[in-house]
């Protein structure tokens, strides 16, 4: 029974010409990718749109032996972003102006409407941290002051400023790749869940990571949701975040 395969077998199966198992994919992903889409644009037609069109995408890519091997859902919301990515370059080309010169930069396109939600991220994992240390990345991060600056501020020496940023800034990056985790609804995954940012950034404790480990061990949501954090930590790094 196909349905009963892993994401993995079932992948196989679509490139070796079994189309009836895209349609178990689409049955266990589509409401991460629906969420995703829905977070992206306004109008819940058009993200039945943009989901519709990243699961065809992605069906076509199997096809020609191309595309994910493993991590699935991970590559349908990147692709889910990448049309959405293209709909909006493709509407930007439509609009009339007589200033083509940001056009002939090639200037590389963000999504104002994914920066949004990369924001929102951002600014809930830092509302969660506590006070001194939200203290302590204002100081140094945002107005920029150098710890012998902020020194005084905290009552700390300058030592004591830069090892509280560093652990301030470490917490904040795993807070933020938590806010990306859907928990769903098993209590059983509740508590692995609400620690993978952490098990991600390799911050847990060894009692903490050996029960973390166990719970993946046997659970495949858990796993997925783990895959896909790992993937956003790795463009993390690639973009000197991490």
């Amino acid at each position: 029974m196909s349905s009963s395969l892993t994401d993995n077998a079932l992948i196989a199966a679509v490139r070796a010409g079994h189309t009836e198992s895209y349609g178990v994919l689409y049955i266990r992903h589509v409401s991460a990718a629906r969420g995703l889409a829905r977070a992206l644009v306004p109008v819940p037609a058009d993200a039945d749109d943009l989901v519709s069109e990243a699961f065809v995408r992605v069906l076509n890519t199997l096809r020609q032996g191309r595309g994910p091997a493993t991590a699935f859902r991970p590559y349908v919301l990147t692709t889910v972003r990448h049309v959405c990515y293209d709909r909006s370059r493709r509407d930007r080309r439509f609009l009339f102006t007589d200033d083509l010169t940001r056009y002939e930069r090639n200037e590389p396109y963000i999504d104002p409407t994914v920066a949004e939600l990369d924001r929102s991220y951002a600014a809930q994992a830092f509302a969660k941290l506590p006070e001194r240390w939200r203290r302590v990345l204002w100081y140094t991060e945002v107005e920029g002051g150098s710890p012998n600056q902020v020194a005084d501020l905290l009552g700390l020496t300058p030592g004591g400023v830069a090892a509280l940023a560093y652990r301030a800034r470490e917490r904040l990056r795993q807070m933020y790749l938590q806010e990306h985790v859907t928990r769903g609804g098993d209590p059983r995954c509740h508590w692995t869940a609400g620690r993978l940012g952490a098990a991600v950034r390799g911050a847990l404790r060894p009692r903490e990571r050996s029960k973390v480990d166990h719970h993946l061990d046997t659970c495949p949501p858990c796993q997925l949701r783990r895959r896909e954090l790992a993937e956003l930590n790795a463009a993390l790094k690639r973009y000197g975040h991490g």
